[in-house]
């Protein structure tokens, strides 16, 4: 076993079902590890790395931001911040943002919202408090956003959960009305990803997402979509929403939003955006000045002219490729967020004969699951199918 290996197991704590593979460094599209073996990448840290291995431009930016100021608190204000919020309510359509460090927290701060909401113009009193979220939704680790995921899986050790969290199944208009009509006056909210990523890569379908809409511009509700996973280009749109044709209250987001350092984003509409007064929030390291500086760079590549036309394209041929393969059954998702059904073989096995072979691939659920970097190549694509494909032969 590695040393390295052995002295991370000593010292750190294991929650985490982790590969015997140590990363050293990365370039582009790929990986190395510590014994110099390179790695293509089809997972890119769980959707993060968007722009792949330190990208130039990005490391440049977030070098000069370290070499200005690499923190600040929150009692001041900092110009690199200021400039990725501008873009990042342009590209989203977003009023206003609050910064947090991940996707979860970011998701905190929209059901702190969205009770505020509801507090702010029903009171307290109203007991408007409850939030519906999706069977097989995936929304955070904290206790919040664990109570908010809808997976029974995720459920266990760390009772009591919070209070005031609904799942309907996903896909079925009927349910939702049932458990709004169960819980009529008491909804503040409707929490959904439009692809459930750790769910399975599952689209959701075009007309729930619109009975959504249309109910909560009904009732007062406000709409969250959770794009931590789905969002910034992943599906070949900024937001993945953007497929669906309807504009909701708040926008979560995280992972590939500054390329490979920690961040996260709730951004609220003119609805909500504001909501959250001083004192009612806050978030020591939101807003790092390094974070905003990698996330700049990842915003004016994403909306550079031609890139989501890219990824689209890619996109197809990826999907097409997977498709040829005599072992799988089906593909879904969208964009560059794919999961693969397979016929006979199980995901997490063909996931670690990846791995051996210089391939790094995703599971969710019982499927293989595809989040490459936005800007990988069809010449990569192609290097890491002829892997794969020996693997499922």
């Amino acid at each position: 076993m590695s040393k390295t290996i052995e002295k991370f197991n000593e010292h750190v704590m294991h929650s985490y079902g982790r590969y015997d593979l140590v990363l050293e460094k990365g370039e582009g599209r790929g990986a190395v590890d510590e014994n110099g073996r390179k790695y293509i990448d089809f997972g890119s840290g769980i959707g993060t790395n968007s722009l792949g291995y330190c990208d130039e431009e990005w490391a440049e930016a977030i070098s000069a931001q370290a070499h200005a100021i690499q923190h600040t608190s929150n009692y001041y204000y900092t110009k690199v911040q200021a400039d990725f919020a501008a873009k990042l309510c342009e590209l989203t359509g977003m009023k206003k943002i609050f910064f947090g460090n991940s996707g979860a927290e970011a998701n905190e701060c929209a059901i702190k919202i969205a009770r505020k909401y509801s507090f702010d113009n029903y009171g307290k009193d109203a007991e408007r408090y409850v939030i519906i979220t999706l069977v097989n939704s995936f929304h955070g680790r904290t206790m919040a956003t664990l109570s908010a995921t809808g997976q029974d899986v995720f459920h266990n050790y760390f009772f009591p959960f919070l209070d005031g969290f609904v799942n309907v199944t996903a896909n079925d208009t009927a349910d939702l009305m049932a458990k709004l009509e169960e819980n009529k006056g008491r909804v503040c909210a409707i929490m959904l990803e439009c692809v459930q990523g750790e769910g399975g890569v599952i689209p959701l379908d075009k007309e729930f997402v619109k009975a959504i809409r249309e109910v909560c511009d009904k009732e007062d509700i406000l709409m969250i979509c959770d794009e931590v996973q789905c969002g910034v280009g992943r599906t070949g749109k900024f937001l993945a929403v953007e497929h669906y044709g309807v504009k909701p209250d708040i926008v979560t987001l995280a992972k590939g939003l500054a390329g490979g350092v920690p961040i996260g984003a709730c951004a609220a509409g003119e609805k909500c955006c504001e909501v959250l007064t001083p004192g009612t929030h806050g978030s020591t390291f939101g807003g790092n000045p390094l974070a905003c500086a990698g996330g700049n760079v990842v915003l004016d590549r994403v909306s550079r002219e031609g890139f989501l036309e890219g990824v689209n394209e890619k996109a197809e041929y990826f999907r097409r490729k997977l498709s040829e393969l005599d072992e799988v059954e089906g593909v879904d998702g969208l964009g560059l967020m794919l999961g693969v059904r397979l016929k006979t073989k199980k995901a997490s096995e063909v996931c670690k004969a990846c791995l051996e072979n210089g391939l790094l691939i995703l599971t969710a659920k019982d499927k293989l699951r595809f989040l490459p970097p936005l800007t990988i190549t069809k010449e990569e694509i192609d290097a890491g199918m002829k892997i794969l494909a020996d693997i499922l032969k």
